[in-house]
């Protein structure tokens, strides 16, 4: 028998779409995600004064990918807020190829950065926690990846399960990649070298601004590709 599936947008089953107040805060929320993705990007940019040293191009490289190309690669799909909101479905699919090809390519430029600032200073790899989270974030975007490849050419690839079906692991997997990276993004918050330059109040502040984008990521995966109706196969 033919899958079935049946998506909800953004916003229903909540029994609040009419409410006008509930959403301007949804496309408030999405700007603000918009916002703290960019701003957090250039913060971190500007405080590892990239080309002072090896290390300095990593959390620039890595801050591109994930808290920029990454967050603006799901949030296209965003019906509130969404810069590209009058692009085709088609449109948006190819731009998000695009910012997760960006991703990919920036995270790999960071990891040889940051192997190479290793190297050169001839200290240990793989000796703390954001180094492990680092690591499994990478490989679970290239499985992402992946994944995304047989949401395209399910038929190339002769696989067995339909393509509703493939797109709701999809995006499930690309949300616990998505919160995976954003644990890895607050891990380095702990850093010698993010604790030494951000002290007091706004150390704080970078340490929770992560986390919004995460929610906002979240909540729009969560309603928009929850099946209402069972997958039959």
């Amino acid at each position: 028998m033919r899958s079935d599936v049946e998506y909800s947008p953004v916003g229903e089953g909540l029994g609040m779409r009419d409410f006008w107040l509930y959403v301007w805060l949804r496309r408030a929320a999405v700007i603000a995600a918009h916002v703290t993705g960019l701003g957090l990007t250039l913060i971190i940019s500007l405080l590892s004064r990239p080309g002072t040293s090896l290390f300095s191009w990593h959390p620039v490289c890595m801050s591109v990918a994930y808290c920029l190309c990454m967050t603006e690669g799901i949030l296209l799909f965003s019906a509130e807020g969404s810069p590209f909101c009058f692009k085709s479905r088609k449109g948006k699919v190819r731009l998000h190829w695009f910012c997760q090809t960006l991703v990919l390519i920036g995270a790999a430029t960071g990891l040889g950065f940051m192997v190479a600032s290793k190297n050169v200073s001839e200290l240990p790899h793989l000796v703390t926690w954001h180094s492990w989270l680092g690591i499994c974030t990478l490989a679970a975007t290239v499985l992402q990846a992946a994944c995304g490849i047989c949401v395209n050419f399910p038929k190339l690839l002769r696989l067995s399960s339909s393509l509703p079906r493939l797109k709701l692991y999809h995006a499930t997997c690309g949300l616990v990649v998505y919160l995976l990276a954003t644990v890895t993004v607050v891990s380095a918050m702990f850093s010698d070298w993010f604790q030494a330059t951000v002290k007091g109040v706004a150390w704080w502040a970078f340490l929770l601004l992560p986390l919004f984008p995460a929610l906002v990521v979240m909540n729009q995966i969560t309603n928009a590709y929850l099946p209402r109706k069972k997958i039959t196969s």
